[in-house]
């Protein structure tokens, strides 16, 4: 079997990637980019230490452009980040299909708000794409950090465009250069999680 894994380079999309591997499934990791900012870079890196192939999919620029104008509406990210999570989804759904891979996987845990699928979204996707869909909906945030203190060489900083490669990264590039507005003003400051290595 093969798994296609929605990685930004975290500790989160990390785990699910090395959980799918020890079950003896072939993983590929998948980072989107909307053609804004080279935003892959660090789950490259990130992809590079563990081992695993790392692919980049190049998505629809208006996909970027209708999140940023939902976040902009709101002023406030959640339903933006949701709405273009769903998107991404679907289209990792239509790769997997195109490239016989029959799983894909996110890192999205139990206690995250968004992006995340809900039970009947992840039902309609895996009957309508004929895949299976896995997260990490049974573990909250102590199970994960548990976990991949064992597993990774992690580092932990404020997130900015250089060390995270999430969607967060080209909304606010967008946001910053094309609507010429404060990404800073709508989005909360946050650490990012990178993975640099494996424990031996």
């Amino acid at each position: 079997m093969k798994a296609y894994v929605l990685y930004s380079g975290g500790k989160d999309s990390s785990l699910m990637a090395i959980l799918l591997k020890k079950i003896g499934i072939e993983v590929e990791l998948v980072n989107v980019n909307f053609g804004v900012y080279d935003s892959f870079i660090p789950s490259q890196k990130s992809a590079k230490s563990l081992g695993i192939k790392h692919n980049v999919l190049s998505l629809d620029k208006n996909i970027l452009i209708n999140s940023v104008d939902i976040i902009l509406n709101d002023g406030f990210p959640n339903n933006g980040i949701s709405y273009l999570h769903k998107a991404v989804i679907e289209e990792l759904a239509n790769l997997a299909n195109e490239n016989e891979f029959s799983i894909i996987a996110d890192g999205t845990r139990r206690d995250d708000r968004t992006p995340k699928l809900n039970k009947d979204e992840i039902r309609s996707l895996e009957d309508r794409k004929n895949i299976q869909y896995i997260n990490l909906d049974s573990f909250g945030y102590k199970t994960i950090d548990s976990l991949v203190s064992d597993l990774f060489i992690i580092t932990q900083e404020e997130s900015n465009m250089d060390n995270s490669s999430d969607y967060e990264v080209e909304i606010r590039w967008f946001i910053d250069k094309e609507k010429n507005l404060n990404s800073s003003e709508i989005f909360p400051k946050h650490f990012q999680t990178r993975v640099i290595g494996l424990n031996e």
